[in-house]
């Protein structure tokens, strides 16, 4: 197929979505043309001057502009989304840095990016236009977080339909529940501090003290502090600022001055895999409401990046699903998640009724599968072409061996196809990608727990 003037080859087309062109194979075919051309650099800077360097070869010809332009907008979106950033860095080409500048000022295409990554990070989000020698140098965040087992600890785990808690002394949990709460309705956020204390302080009480505590949750976390999380989307931002920023820290408080660390929730399920299959190089995709990502290094390392793969970009057909949220089309999120199975379901045959929820949509087709459908079969398996494609992408952004997939759409024997022909494009197109192993959670994953590997988060 021809993509801005580029001959991409693509052997696997998921059988419901003819038009897809995967990032990887875009961007494999791109670098091929461009070997000989035009070096730059595009960097982006985050909290603490922790900054991501990628350098990269364009075309720098008239001919072709339009591919050049597109190859570094895609990837400073995936930066971004990846890695996290205020700041963006294009060193060595002028035009290129106007354009990306246009792009993510107001009212650019990119506005939504620029705006959220302005509030995670604080800062007013600038993009930079400077000559290819003074691009910046690589600094990275990663710190050994968790796995530590010594001492009495309280794991506290913050989902979006029961809270999880669990007293661990040293390694072994001795006391868990969970209770239903609702704080994706909830505007109060004395509600949610109020929950949270009192997971923590019922699992104090199992304990003769309480050493350190560790938090799992949804959202971004930065030093500890909830900059954007879906949890508290209820909550008036003048009161978010206000009360929720600092929840967990001022939550902490009320048992004691102990060592602290929150933590993204997808990077937890990333560490609770890396514990439970004793390896690390460990990238999880949660499939559930949305596409949730987290990364251990190879020295089993939390990152500090934001893994927001929901938002990063995996599609380059022009009449891509868009995103409600973001305003830009082939995102993540709609091909890693419930949304994936609802928009694929009438192009398989399968009718579903919009008075249904979209989780009680997903109920539906694998209800079909269930039947031995063939047509859903072809839904799972479109997106496990999906994933074999995204996978090849994703792996250039981050050293990985293992993959562990969770959530509601890797259920049952859906999730088995979804694996199955993901390995089989990997295998067929990206034999370059060598040893990439894909799991599904196990009982001993199961075992360790996301609040028990949250307790371990904290180093006494």
């Amino acid at each position: 197929m021809n993509v801005f003037g580029l001959e991409v080859n693509v052997k696997n087309i998921p059988v419901l979505d003819k038009g897809y062109i995967p990032m990887a194979a875009f961007c494999k075919a791109f670098e091929a043309s461009a070997a000989n051309g035009k070096e730059i650099v595009i960097a982006v800077e985050r909290n603490q001057g922790y900054t991501a360097v990628r350098k990269v070869k364009i075309h720098g010809t008239e001919a072709m502009a339009e591919a050049d332009r597109v190859y570094v907008e895609r990837t400073v979106k995936m930066l971004l989304w990846a890695y996290g950033g205020w700041k963006v860095y294009i060193c060595g080409d002028d035009a290129i840095g106007a354009f990306i500048a246009d792009t993510y000022k107001v009212g650019g295409a990119r506005e939504f990016d620029a705006d959220f990554m302005g509030n995670v990070y604080e800062k007013e989000f600038t993009v930079v236009s400077v000559p290819f020698e003074q691009a910046p140098a690589e600094k990275s965040g990663a710190k050994p977080v968790g796995r530590h087992l010594d001492g009495c600890r309280i794991g506290f785990d913050a989902g979006g339909s029961d809270r999880k808690v669990s007293a661990v002394i040293d390694g072994e949990s001795v006391y868990s529940e969970e209770v239903v709460w609702f704080p994706k309705t909830n505007s109060d956020p004395d509600y949610h501090f109020e929950g949270i204390v009192a997971a923590m302080k019922t699992a104090a009480s199992k304990m003769p003290r309480v050493d350190a505590i560790g938090v799992s949750s949804a959202g971004i976390y930065v030093d500890n502090r909830a900059m954007v999380a879906s949890l508290f989307i209820k909550v008036p931002k003048d009161e978010f600022d206000k009360k929720v920023k600092d929840i967990y820290i001022r939550a902490a408080k009320e048992i004691g001055d102990v060592p602290l660390e929150v933590v993204n929730d997808g990077d937890v399920t990333a560490l609770a895999g890396a514990m439970s299959l004793g390896e690390n190089e460990i990238l999880g995709i949660a499939m559930g409401t949305s596409e949730a990502v987290g990364y251990v290094d190879k020295d089993g390392n939390i990152t500090g990046w934001l893994n927001e793969l929901a938002f990063a970009p995996v599609d380059l057909q022009d009449d891509a699903m868009v995103d409600e949220w973001s305003g830009d089309k082939g995102c993540g999120v709609k091909y890693f998640s419930q949304d994936s199975v609802i928009k694929l379901a009438p192009r398989a045959g399968i009718t579903l009724d919009e008075r249904l929820s979209p989780a009680e949509k997903l109920k539906v087709v694998q209800g079909e599968m269930d039947k031995g459908s063939e047509a859903a079969r072809d839904i799972y398996r479109s997106i496990g072409t999906y994933l074999g494609h995204a996978l090849a992408y994703y792996a250039t952004y981050y050293q990985v061996a293992h993959v562990l997939l969770l959530g509601r759409v890797m259920s049952g024997e859906g999730g088995d196809l979804v694996i199955e022909e993901a390995r089989r494009v990997l295998a067929d197109e990206y034999s370059e990608i060598t040893g990439l192993e894909l799991h599904l959670p196990d009982e001993k994953f199961r075992r360790v727990g996301q609040s028990a590997a949250a307790a371990s988060l904290p180093q006494i």
